[in-house]
This record gives structure tokens, C-alpha cells and sequence, in this order.
């Protein structure tokens, strides 16, 4: 577990960075270039997100259950990894009217993704998981929406709907994948068993 809480750290950590320590970032981006800024944070990132996967691997087997989840929570994860498909894709597509309405679609779809996990898993290493990117990305909309306001973000501009008919085709198309194999073969967990 221990190896899983390491990881976590990193990860979100590093990606708090901008909101937890904005002068470090822009210090590092003014002596040594943005480049230099990425490149650090990238490394960063991988190795927090190597520590969480080897980590969350060895502490399924050995932590306990928190919860027993009701097999019906399951059945609503599910809906809500459709959603959250739908709304990634929405996020890295130019603005149909999903991005527009939801402001920050990649920050939303870790929300259901997060919470829809937690919906279905009870295991302390799962909660730990997903409740810890939970609340990543409810302090990053946070900092999002005081971004915006100090003028420092911009919000996505309608584009065309159809991006948000590709949006939906793409979403579903990576929804199936998933639960037909993709899960199963990455993540060693088959999310509908029949």
C-alpha cells in the first residue's frame, strides 16, 4: 500500500503544482525554459504513474473491504463510464456544445470516472485510488474556475456540432472497447461479468 500512496503523491502532486505552487513552475519556466518545465514534469508524472499502477497491482490483493457495494452500483458506474467516455472526448475535440456547456470536460470525466469507481469498488486500495483523484480534480476545477475569472484561462468556443456527434461516436466506440476487453487486458479486471 505503501508503494500506491508514493505513487499518488507524485502524480497528483506534480499536477497540483500550478495550483499549489505557481511560482515554482513559473520559476522553473523562466530560468530554464518551458521545455525544461515539461520535460520535468512529464519524467515526474510517469514515475508517479508507474508507482500508482505496480502499487494499486500489490495492494488489491492485500487490503481489505471498506464497503460492500450493491450489485445495482454497479449497473450505474457502468452508465457512468459512458458519460465520462463521451465527455473526455468531448474535452479533445474542438468545442461542440458538450465542451462549451461543461467548461472543462477532461477535469469533469475524471470526476465520473472517480466516482464511478467508487461506486463499484469497495477495497480500501480502491477508495484510497479513486477518492484521491477525486479530489484532485474537484481542487483543479477550484483553481480552474479562479483562473477564469483573474483572466488567466480561456473557456472553449463553440466550434461545430458535429464535434459533438463525434464526441458521442467516439465515447461510445471507447466505452465498448473497454468493457469488452480493454479493461480486462489492462487493467486485469473485467468490468461485466456474464
Amino acid at each position: 500500500m505503501a508503494i500506491l500512496v508514493l505513487g499518488i503523491i507524485i502524480f497528483l502532486g506534480m499536477h497540483l503544482v500550478r495550483v499549489i505552487a505557481p511560482g515554482f513552475r513559473a520559476g522553473i519556466i523562466e530560468s530554464r525554459g518551458k521545455g525544461t518545465w515539461m520535460g520535468l514534469y512529464t519524467i515526474v508524472s510517469l514515475v508517479g504513474l508507474c508507482l500508482i499502477i505496480y502499487g494499486f497491482g500489490q495492494a488489491r490483493g492485500e487490503t481489505g473491504m471498506l464497503y460492500d457495494p450493491p450489485i445495482f452500483l454497479r449497473h450505474i458506474a457502468l452508465l457512468l463510464m459512458l458519460i465520462a467516455f463521451i465527455v473526455l472526448a468531448a474535452g479533445f475535440l474542438p468545442a461542440g456544445r458538450i465542451a462549451v456547456a461543461l467548461k472543462h470536460p477532461q477535469v469533469l470525466s475524471i470526476k465520473i470516472w472517480a466516482l464511478a469507481h467508487l461506486l463499484a469498488n469497495g477495497e480500501t486500495s480502491s477508495v484510497l485510488l479513486f477518492g484521491s483523484f477525486l479530489a484532485w480534480a474537484v481542487i483543479l476545477r477550484i483553481s480552474l474556475k479562479r483562473r477564469e475569472r483573474a483572466g488567466e484561462k480561456v473557456l472553449p468556443v463553440f466550434k461545430s456540432a458535429r464535434n459533438d456527434v463525434l464526441a458521442v461516436i467516439i465515447g461510445l466506440v471507447a466505452f465498448v472497447l473497454f468493457v469488452w476487453k480493454l479493461h480486462e487486458l489492462l487493467i486485469g479486471v473485467q468490468p461485466v461479468v456474464l
